[in-house]
């Protein structure tokens, strides 16, 4: 898939954070008995990520409680009326349930129009930028006006589920590894406001949605799988290391196609954001793609991976910071596998 934009603006970015940090220290200190039954060093988890901690809510939550938080500061950035907002789109992997989707509650919390329609979209940790992409061509073929994409992520039940399974006094060095990942989720959420130009009221850091282009990998559909099991809470397992290595191929033919598509050189690029996995999964990336690492801007540290949310939230804070200009450069990834690249410019 190959995809160019000329009226494209993200109008609004917004993120809200939760308020408790759990460290890898403290997780390990948690699974302190399962570290000492198979003599698995402490230090281990941060040592292998880069992962120093991340954030859960203090209370229970749902992702679309969090996510309405999000979506009403993106909405308090911007003057464009709510009756001009089109489509509502859901796009985190957490759902309150199967049915209705998720986007109801939003639209409700949001009090939006009746002309709003609402949907939810997911695509693991890519569903937000899925929608992103989609909203971009409504609007560049004059579907819709205006869309408000949120996402609302919930780590604490898998991390709360993650401890129960590795109580088991049969787990091992090597069955350990499947639940590795989930070690490193936590919780967030983002919402933004894409719109035709015509719309755009926001006149500082402007930034306009040029380029997409992605490919998929179906192959590698059974190295990430999670579930929610009602009677178990989120369960997840990940062949981290066999998705790290089709994960990187697929990127770089991703990325081959999208210069090609784009026209661009490497140097033409001002700032990259990655999905937010870990330092080995940045570095490798860097490396394959041949891209500065000095050019990224990154949040796994201290954010752990927020699913959906890890990219997009990361975009925000770039821009709170008022860190990035240019062309930026969004690489993303999802289990499944499937892999989508931005092009965003500032103007």
């Amino acid at each position: 898939m190959n995809l160019s934009f000329s009226h494209v603006i993200i109008e609004s970015i917004a993120h809200i954070l939760p308020p408790t940090v759990i460290t890898s220290d403290e997780i390990e200190q948690r699974l302190s008995g399962v570290y000492e039954r198979l003599h698995l060093p402490f230090g281990r988890l941060e040592l292998m990520t880069g992962i120093r901690e991340r954030r859960i809510w203090d209370e229970p939550i749902l992702p679309s409680q969090a996510s309405t938080q999000a979506a009403k500061n993106v909405l308090e950035q911007t003057s464009i009326p709510s009756d001009h907002i089109d489509l509502l789109i859901h796009a985190s992997v957490c759902r309150d349930r199967l049915e209705p989707a998720t986007a109801a509650y939003v639209h409700r919390n949001l009090r939006l129009p009746e002309h709003t329609l609402f949907f939810d979209l997911s695509n693991a940790c890519l569903g937000f930028l899925n929608a992103m992409a989609m909203v971009a061509s409504m609007i560049e073929a004059g579907q819709i006006r205006s869309a408000l994409i949120v996402s609302g992520e919930n780590g604490k039940p898998l991390l709360d589920h993650t401890f129960t399974c590795l109580e088991d006094a049969t787990i091992t060095r090597r069955t350990i590894k499947s639940y590795f990942a989930n070690l490193t989720i936590g919780s967030g959420a983002v919402a933004a406001l894409l719109c035709h130009e015509s719309l755009a009221k926001n006149r500082r850091n402007k930034l306009k949605l040029s380029a997409v282009s992605g490919l998929s990998d179906t192959n590698g559909c059974t190295l990430c799988q999670g579930d929610a099991t009602f009677d178990k809470g989120l369960a997840m397992q990940t062949d981290s290391e066999a998705l790290l290595k089709l994960g990187i191929q697929l990127a770089h033919s991703s990325w081959q196609q999208f210069l090609r598509h784009t026209q661009l050189k490497n140097t033409d690029i001002a700032h990259t954001i990655c999905h937010q996995v870990g330092q080995r999964h940045r570095l490798l990336l860097y490396q394959t793609l041949g891209l500065d690492l000095e050019k990224d801007f990154s949040t796994f540290p201290f954010l752990g991976n927020t699913g959906s949310v890890a990219l997009p939230l990361t975009l925000s804070l770039a821009i709170e910071k008022n860190i990035i200009h240019g062309k930026i450069i969004l690489l993303g990834i999802g289990s499944g596998i499937s892999s989508l690249m931005m092009l965003l410019e500032n103007i």
